[in-house]
């Protein structure tokens, strides 16, 4: 298999960074994408979830993010495109060698990668995970937490939207050299409430607690 030359990986890599480090101001332009892994779990699910969490941000935050995101395999290089990664499922989850090394470069460089639990997600993904980085282990955010006081307030975590297995909703990390590269949601199916109301018919308030508790994830992830 060629390999690209390491030049390559190090101006993707810079430029990536540069983006990534970057504020939000109103009209900014950012980039997000959908994770396509294999193992046969749908990470195709909520299909309408990050248009409306899209809309939601450039009306709420002032963002340009584009409504038509892209998805993008764990493996590629195309990774580095997009500061923003979201991850969805129900079920297993499979990363090669090389999509654990590619995941793993991508979030160290400065990305940010959000996992949403549709619900049969967890004992799949924690696994997974443990692949990128062998040294870290999910953490359990305090509720006193940046990525809870955003533009808007969650002082009790992240908000409960669908029953699953009628736990409370809990927000975990994986902290890099004190940075949280990656949050993941678990037993509250933040992406089901973003989805189109008659997908779920979920109450208006669910809808909208979960496109702000989605809010201040996008946020977050671009200003930290």
């Amino acid at each position: 298999m060629k390999k690209t030359p390491w030049i390559v990986v190090t101006i993707v890599l810079l430029g990536f960074q540069l983006v990534n480090m970057s504020l939000i101001l109103p009209g900014e332009n950012l980039e997000i994408a959908l994770l396509k892994y294999s193992g046969g779990g749908d990470w195709y699910a909520n299909p309408t979830s990050l248009t409306n969490l899209a809309h939601f941000c450039n009306d709420q935050l002032g963002t340009d993010i584009d409504p038509s995101y892209e998805t993008v395999e764990v493996g590629s290089l195309d990774l580095f495109n997009y500061p923003f990664l979201h991850m969805t499922g129900h079920g297993n989850v499979v990363f090669s060698d090389r999509d654990a090394e590619n995941l793993r470069t991508y979030l160290i460089a400065g990305g940010f990668l959000h996992i949403d639990d549709n619900y049969g997600m967890d004992i799949y993904i924690r696994p997974a995970m443990k692949q990128v980085f062998p040294e870290l282990d999910f953490v359990e955010l305090p509720f006193d937490h940046e990525i809870y006081h955003q533009k808007f307030e969650f002082n009790n975590g992240p908000p409960k939207i669908h029953k699953h297995d009628d736990k409370p909703a809990q927000g975990f990390g994986l902290i890099w050299e004190g940075r949280l590269i990656c949050f993941y949601s678990y037993e509250s199916d933040l992406g089901d409430g973003w989805e189109d109301q008659e997908v779920h018919n979920d109450p208006v308030e669910k809808r909208l607690v979960a496109l702000q508790m989605g809010a201040n994830i996008i946020q977050y992830s671009f200003i930290n």
